[in-house]
Order: C-alpha cells, then sequence, then structure tokens
C-alpha cells in the first residue's frame, strides 16, 4: 500500500516542491469550488479590474458543482468535473498565484506551462466518488455567483480530501507517464 502524504493549505512553494506526479495525498484545510461558469466571472472580473471574492493566492480550486445538500449533511455529492473547460481561463488565475486545482482529465499545453511558470499542481480527484469525497468536507458555504446555483463558488473545509498528482510542478504528466510504460 502507496503512503499518502498529508498537505494542509494554503499551499507553499515548500509543498509544491516536495510533490510528485503520481503521489496520493490527503487534503485538509480550505479549497474553493468552481466551475466553467464561475470562471469566466473570476476571469471577468480581473479583466474589469474588479477584485475576486476570495484571496486566490496559494489557494486550491476544486472543479465540481456539488449536488443539493440532503436534511443534516454539509453538502451533496461533490465529484470533480472534467478539467479542460476550465482550461481557457486557468493560466490568468495561476498568474495571479493560484497554486492548486483539482479535476479530472487532462490540460492543455497552455495550462501545462502555466503550471510550470507559475510552480502550481494539478491533483485529480476520483470521478464517480462524489459520495466518498463529501464525506471529507466538513464545512460549504457559497460565498460569490449563488445565482449560478451549483456552480456557484464555495468556499470548504476539507479534512483528507483524496486525490492524485497529475501534474507536479515541473510539468511532469502522470497521464503521459502511465501510458509511456505500457509502450514498453
Amino acid at each position: 500500500m502507496t503512503n499518502k502524504i498529508h498537505i494542509t493549505t494554503p499551499l507553499t512553494d515548500e509543498i509544491i516542491s516536495n510533490l510528485k506526479s503520481g503521489d496520493e495525498v490527503l487534503i485538509s484545510g480550505t479549497i474553493y469550488t468552481a466551475r466553467d461558469a464561475a470562471h469566466k466571472k473570476l476571469v471577468d472580473s480581473i479583466n474589469s479590474g474588479e477584485s475576486l471574492p476570495f484571496d486566490i493566492k496559494n489557494a486550491i480550486i476544486y472543479y465540481v458543482g456539488p449536488s443539493p445538500k440532503k436534511p443534516g449533511d454539509v453538502i451533496g455529492s461533490a465529484g470533480p468535473t472534467t478539467s479542460y473547460r476550465m482550461d481557457a481561463y486557468t493560466p490568468t488565475l495561476l498568474d495571479l498565484g493560484l497554486k492548486g486545482m483539482i479535476g479530472k482529465g487532462s490540460r492543455n499545453k497552455s495550462v501545462v506551462e502555466s503550471i510550470k511558470k507559475n510552480h502550481a499542481v494539478y491533483f485529480a480527484a476520483i470521478g464517480g466518488a462524489g459520495a466518498l469525497i463529501s464525506s471529507t468536507i466538513k464545512s460549504s458555504e457559497v460565498i460569490a455567483y449563488e445565482e449560478l446555483g451549483p456552480e456557484a463558488v464555495h468556499k470548504l473545509t476539507v479534512e483528507n480530501f483524496p486525490a492524485i498528482v497529475v501534474l507536479d510542478s515541473s510539468g511532469n504528466d502522470l497521464y503521459i507517464i502511465e501510458r509511456e510504460k505500457y509502450k514498453k
């Protein structure tokens, strides 16, 4: 069994430097949610000279639109959405200090280059495991764009949120590395 690396937000350069593609991590602390509609609003705010609804420096954004919560629950099912839908907006956010993203699937070349340039990291969460993931979310609060419903920006407090490093700060891509093993 692989040892999992426990990390706490906010992400620091030291934490990021120690993460390598393929590492299994358990994240604790504060993360924010945003999908494509929220990303568009965030970048529109930046382009208009407005401040963002949360401090993006050293933060992690989780690409999720949680389902409605049941009475007594903190949040509904919270599985990751496909990350490439945020690729057009991601370099702008990384340039402002975003250090981590959680989603599923590959990222485009401009995102990979921006991750390297900005010393950031991209994690994958397991698609289809939304109920399990939601059990690691200890609090959830809508902090922006409530009109977007499930796609509103939430501030989450997480404890041992499971993820895998797909792209480390050197640009090593787990999806490519693992495919290459099978070509040999």
